[in-house]
């Protein structure tokens, strides 16, 4: 099993170049960056977890940028994206950043997507409907598969349609980056069971983690699809020990992404400690 970084990536944190050579350094797989371009000050949506929201989510760097100073230092450490927010951005300029992103790497781009919880964030960014988000998400998906796949791609779905274009270079990786879906209600376990290269459940989301990810696979194989080729990474934000991560190895899970919990997102100062402290359980996974 592989062990991933994840970080808010905010100007407070750890600066990417310095973070992702640490990483790579102590024999980490990759690092993963989340993505809110703005907060709406004024919302009805609450924040999932309950509560107020926490400062650093107003304080966020774009991930895209953030990973190519992480690339820049970097020969094997993997970037993704944990989680971008894909149909908050243009779907042209979009795609050509991350296939921008996957040649300047060498192929090291993993996209972890979602569908977003802030629908006035959301609303600001985007005219496709909040309601049909899923439905927007898995052809924005297609889509760009198909710009990254065909000579002249083109799509043509109930949200998302576009006639023939020219759309080069290609990434690096066939096909394109892995897109990894971080959903955990039935819907959203549905289509990543559906279409989706990975699949990336939060821990202490989930009442049984072991039964999940059995029920994740049941549905993948109903789906029509390989279960085994459906990568599984499960964000750790329970309290993380050598015994917890071994214990969702042994479940099936490929990659496990740790970080400081939300209750220390403002101490960047344990960033580094825990890096060191974690690191040496690698080598046991």
């Amino acid at each position: 099993m592989h062990l991933g970084f994840s970080s808010m990536n905010t100007a407070d944190d750890p600066a990417p170049d310095l973070l992702a050579r640490t990483l790579e350094e102590a024999g980490f797989e990759s690092l993963w960056y989340g993505e809110h371009s703005h907060i709406p000050v004024a919302r009805t949506t609450p924040y999932p977890p309950g509560g107020d929201l926490p400062e650093p989510y107003k304080k966020m760097m774009d991930p895209y940028v953030s990973l190519m100073a992480a690339a820049a230092v970097t020969r094997k450490l993997k970037i993704g994206t944990g989680i971008a927010l894909l149909l908050e951005r243009e779907l042209f300029s979009q795609a050509k950043t991350i296939a921008t992103l996957d040649r300047l790497s060498n192929g090291r781009v993993l996209i972890g997507c979602g569908v977003g919880w802030n629908e006035e964030e959301f609303e600001n960014a985007t005219h496709l409907p909040w309601k049909r988000r899923y439905l927007a998400l898995k052809e924005l998906v297609a889509a760009q598969r198909n710009l990254f796949n065909d000579a002249e791609p083109e799509y043509h779905g109930e949200l998302i349609d576009f006639d023939p274009v020219w759309f080069e270079p290609k990434p690096v990786q066939a096909g394109g980056p892995p897109v990894v879906f971080g959903a955990m209600g039935p819907l959203g376990v549905r289509h990543a069971a559906e279409w989706a290269d990975g699949w990336m459940p939060v821990d202490v989301a989930m009442p049984d983690v072991k039964q999940g990810i059995a029920d994740f696979r049941a549905a993948v194989s109903a789906a029509g699809r390989d279960p085994d080729k459906v990568e599984i990474t499960l964000v750790v934000m329970s309290p993380v020990t050598a015994d917890l991560l071994k214990s969702y190895r042994d479940m099936g899970v490929q990659r496990c992404n740790i970080g400081v919990g939300v209750e220390n997102w403002d101490r960047p100062e344990i960033v580094m400690p825990m890096i060191e402290e974690f690191a040496r359980i690698i080598p046991e996974l």
